[in-house]
């Protein structure tokens, strides 16, 4: 009988956000370089004999691995498994034997999984009922996010200076606008200036902001939060916003949780604070943003994922046409040789 995953959170990953195989791409993509003909062969070769070499973590692992602990609730819960995670690779099956490998070596209990050789893996996420996906791989998480089938997330390389997490929790953080909101109002204060969305933020703090890619992943874990005995203020299930808003932005933030019926654990409005150094205190086991100036200091030390502008995003267009201005002007100024 099929299972049901409506109450369930489901979460992809990709081989390479689970585990480590930097240096497995790496030796591809220098085959691929230069003899692009014999490089899955080569790759096929080394992770043959690799087979029984075992794994560092990836970037997703502590997300993973906490994830799972929470199915440690289920005999107290009636529908279905709290959480799925579902392992989707562009290995083929023989090349992804040893990521199997890996995982029944750490005891994982992780039993759905899809290899598609070559094929892109977003295709079949909605088959899997996934809410998040997480990918190294840049035209995946694109696809996903123009499709707009779940949230999905590029994460970053693996935390140098990981802290040690609680695996009892699992601890998200999330940027606000652009990730959990709509890019409406960034687009406002790129455009218009942080003076004109202060004052419109204000005006409109009875106003729910619009959804933005994360708002059903953050509503669907909202849920299951309720799944899980006990005082919601007390699950293992924390949720916390990192957002450069400050006063008198921050208002609207949290009447919009409140129409969505969202409990959020904590809410950092930071203005011009750098979020690394609350998430360092935070410890979160992911944490999602927009725009690489708050990811670079925070990878470091948590794990930390990019969230894709969609290709025809205004927010991007001004971003990208902001950078070539700047780059011009450097150029302009440069002494000439």
């Amino acid at each position: 009988m099929p299972i049901e995953l409506n109450e369930t959170l489901v979460v992809g990953v990709s081989a390479t956000a689970l585990f480590d195989l930097s240096e497995a791409d790496k030796v591809f993509k220098q085959k691929y370089e230069s003899d692009p003909d014999t490089a899955i062969d080569e790759y096929r070769t080394y992770m043959l004999e690799k087979e029984n070499e075992e794994l560092d973590d990836g970037t997703g692992m502590p997300l993973v691995r906490s994830l799972l602990n929470l199915n440690s609730h289920q005999q107290e819960c009636s529908k279905g498994p709290i959480v799925e995670v579902v392992v989707i690779s562009r290995n083929s099956p023989e090349t992804g034997f040893r990521v199997l490998k890996e995982i029944r070596r750490r005891e994982l209990p992780i039993t759905s999984s899809a290899f598609t050789a070559g094929e892109k893996s977003s295709s079949y996420l909605d088959a899997f009922y996934v809410d998040l996906f997480l990918t190294t791989n840049e035209e995946d998480a694109q696809e996903v996010i123009d499709s707009g089938v779940c949230a999905a997330a590029l994460v970053k390389e693996p935390p140098s200076n990981g802290q040690s997490l609680d695996e009892s929790q699992v601890r998200f953080a999330f940027d606000a606008d652009a990730v959990i909101f709509s890019e409406a109002s960034e687009i406002v204060n790129q455009t218009e200036g942080l003076e004109t969305f202060w004052s419109k933020e204000d005006e409109h703090q009875d106003v729910p902001l619009q959804e933005g890619p994360y708002a059903n992943l953050l509503k669907k874990l909202s849920k299951v939060q309720e799944r899980l005995p006990g005082r919601i203020e007390y699950s293992p299930v924390k949720l916390a916003i990192m957002t450069a808003r400050n006063s008198p932005a921050e208002m609207r933030v949290i009447k919009t949780m409140r129409a969505w019926n969202v409990y959020i654990d904590q809410a950092f409005f930071l203005g011009g604070l750098q979020k690394s150094r609350f998430l360092k205190a935070f410890k979160p086991h992911i944490f999602f943003d927009d725009q690489d100036s708050h990811l670079d200091p925070a990878s470091g030390d948590v794990p930390s994922a990019k969230v894709l502008y969609p290709s025809n995003s205004p927010l991007k267009e001004l971003i990208e046409k902001r950078k070539a201005n700047k780059t011009i002007k450097q150029n302009a100024e440069a002494p000439a040789d």
